[in-house]
């Protein structure tokens, strides 16, 4: 987790949404941007007890579609839109006891809520006044949207809609300047892997990640923010890996 939080006067750069930016990547995504001039808005479950004062939080769960409007009203003169928020599997296991209970919690959060907020947020980048700030959408999907991860079959399968998704948007909203593009975080040190942290400790350990470690929220926060400053300001629908070259297939 990012950690000294230092407050900047940075060229203003508009509003960004965060959501799921209570804790992990979302929170160090927040941080991130606050200090290159964004006026952020965290929306998440989660305790906002440790975010800087600088930094809008709403207590919100974007599964309530319902509530859409009013949170993405928050955000003055909205220039981007971090979906973040995310869940895995209620249980690790084979794909054959995969419940519906866990299909439709993943499925609601990581495809059906954050849809739905993207599109509501989008309508609003198209109704503001003009402005010189870049304008993005930036989706947090996973390698899991083309690497298989058997213990986690919903999550996988969600991870790819997202994937879609972000190339859906993409297509959709690049004529009007608003550029789409999804990070594929892959074995980061978090809150939702660390149930999996001595099976992904042998991974490193048996070469299976050529970079020979973790991932840490700052690796990812730092890819986000890098999209969401316009410095590719040519690229839309692009997918970048996070990853550690854990995603590149090798025999």
């Amino acid at each position: 987790m990012s950690s000294g939080y230092r407050f900047t006067s940075a060229k203003a750069r508009g509003g960004a949404l965060v959501t799921g930016g209570g804790s992990g990547i979302g929170y160090a995504t927040a941080i991130a941007l606050a200090e290159r001039g964004f006026e952020v808005t965290v929306a998440s479950v989660e305790d906002s007890a440790f975010l800087p004062e600088h930094i809008s939080y709403v207590r919100a769960d974007i599964t309530d579609i319902s509530e859409h409007e009013a949170l993405v009203r928050r955000v003055r003169n909205p220039v981007c839109l971090v979906n973040c928020a995310g869940v895995t599997s209620l249980v690790r296991g084979d794909l054959m006891e995969l419940t519906p209970l866990s299909f439709d919690r993943v499925m609601g959060v990581n495809v059906r809520a954050t849809f739905f907020l993207t599109q509501t947020f989008a309508r609003h980048m198209l109704q503001a006044d003009a402005t010189e700030n870049y304008r993005s959408i930036i989706f947090v999907g996973s390698i899991n949207s083309h690497v298989v991860g058997e213990t986690r079959a919903d999550y996988c399968m969600s991870k790819s809609a997202v994937a879609m998704m972000s190339k859906l948007f993409a297509a959709r909203l690049a004529g009007d300047g608003i550029m789409t593009h999804e990070v594929r975080p892959g074995v980061i040190r978090t809150p939702m892997t660390a149930a999996a942290s001595e099976r992904y400790d042998r991974l490193i350990v048996e070469g299976g990640i050529p970079a020979g470690r973790w991932g840490e929220v700052d690796d990812v926060a730092g890819a986000i923010t890098a999209l969401a400053l316009g410095s590719f300001p040519y690229a839309t629908g692009t997918a970048v890996d996070i990853a550690g070259g854990l995603q590149i297939h090798r025999v």
